[in-house]
């Protein structure tokens, strides 16, 4: 057709005045050619010309004859300059959010946190010699969590726990280090467009606060505020939430950000089932579950909650402790009972991995895009990994490597997540 029309501009550049005896050049409406993107029109004083589309403001194509074509024969998408550059340092940020998080329940679980009782920018200086060791020591000895708990530590052991607490938060500034300059270089280059500029920004501010959080997280455990018997001096587990909180949603946006520019969302083909789209509602029901599990393990963690009920399915051979409800008002118990917050943990857990088992069996009987079936099946098994090395952490009475391990796993399941959710991406329905 398109070979056509541009005969027909040929045709009548020459003059013929043949073209007006032939009854199908009457009826044609103005059209866009292809491949010349010039409109044929017919002029009041009789013949046709042909004038460039781009200059003439009075011709339309009509909507009807333009929307089918719009759905259907689109231009394709332009890679973008350095794509694969900056999705590899995207996704090298996630990646060391990720061991910063693995470091950070090490520290939390060797109780090395409360070691260093200042904070510092740019850093906080290492002691080098036998005197500079003998000051951080006498300053961690004014605070409560020796006074209370660590009266007979030794100057060998407390640098044990004080390099752990420092490879922390050296990890978190060199996360901005890696973070911010790529970042000038890629912006300067052009490499980033309005969108990729937004986010960006918005990665750099989370970094920040994440940081501050940290400092603030510590603050919380060397507060005068340990005064009953029965406390015990560690960082406010409402604070230790949202420190996690911040880098799992930090670790997801730069983990999403990486898929979108090393791994495209594939797309689905012809008409796609409303069964499909209800998947990926799920999909993402999934994934909020996953996230909010995890959540709920730094209530676990803040207040040592793994270390009672050390049994599984029932704890203490009951279904529902007795001293669920302990405290007063009753919301206080969800977030400062130790049992009700291993309860809720247990309870999220078994609710996420049912919504896993279910999502993979419905995967099967849907139609998705290809990778998303490697990726339902990947959360399925992870998901079933997780729930076994949480139990066995439990009944083991919390050992370090399984209890980090435990955390770990609980990132990776949710990265399984975010893909599963970015394969699904492009499932979107078409206007009508």
């Amino acid at each position: 057709m398109f070979n056509c029309l541009r005969l027909s501009s040929c045709l009548v550049r020459n003059g013929t005045n043949s073209c007006s005896k032939f009854s199908a050049f009457k009826t044609i409406s103005p059209a866009r050619s292809f491949v010349s993107n010039s409109l044929l029109v017919k002029p009041t004083g009789g013949g046709f010309t042909v004038r460039d589309a781009t200059k003439n403001s009075l011709l339309t194509i009509a909507r009807s004859c333009r929307t089918p074509i719009s759905r259907y024969c689109t231009k394709p998408t332009l890679p973008e300059k350095g794509s694969k550059a900056v999705g590899y340092w995207l996704l090298g940020c996630s990646g060391m959010v990720f061991v910063a998080v693995v470091l950070g329940g090490v520290t939390r679980l060797t109780e090395s946190g409360l070691s260093m009782v200042t904070w510092k920018l740019l850093g906080e200086k290492m002691p080098r010699g036998e005197s500079e060791w003998r000051e951080e020591f006498e300053r961690y000895q004014q605070f409560p969590e020796f006074k209370l708990k660590n009266q007979d530590i030794s100057l060998q052991e407390f640098k044990m726990i004080w390099y752990m607490e420092y490879g922390h938060r050296m990890w978190g500034r060199a996360i901005g280090a890696f973070y911010a300059i790529p970042a000038v270089y890629f912006w300067t280059r052009g490499y980033f467009n309005r969108t990729m500029k937004i986010r960006v920004l918005a990665f750099g501010t989370l970094i920040g606060l994440q940081g501050l959080m940290g400092w603030y997280m510590v603050k919380s455990g060397l507060e005068d505020r340990f005064h009953q018997e029965s406390d015990v001096p560690r960082v406010s587990q409402y604070r230790l939430a949202s420190h996690l909180g911040f880098a799992f949603v930090l670790y997801s946006l730069f983990l999403w950000s990486a898929l979108d520019k090393l791994l495209p969302a594939q797309k689905l083909l012809g008409q796609i089932p409303a069964a499909t789209f209800r998947f990926k509602g799920l999909a993402h029901a999934t994934k909020a579950a996953v996230f909010f599990t995890a959540l709920s393990g730094a209530f676990v963690a803040g207040l040592d909650a793994g270390l009672i009920y050390n049994s599984f399915p029932k704890m203490a051979d009951r279904w529902i402790p007795s001293d669920i409800l302990a405290l007063s008002p009753t919301l206080r118990n969800f977030t400062e009972n130790p049992t009700t917050v291993q309860f809720d943990h247990r309870v999220l857990g078994t609710a996420t991995l049912t919504l896993i088992t279910g999502m993979f069996l419905l995967s099967r009987r849907r139609l998705l895009p290809p990778r998303a079936y490697k990726a339902a099946t990947a959360v399925a098994v992870m998901g079933w990994m997780q729930v076994a090395l949480g139990i066995t952490t439990l009944l083991t009475y919390v050992p370090v490597p399984l209890a980090a391990s435990h955390q770990s796993g609980s990132l990776i399941l949710l990265s399984l997540a975010i893909w599963l959710t970015h394969e699904m991406k492009l499932v979107k329905r078409l206007p009508k």
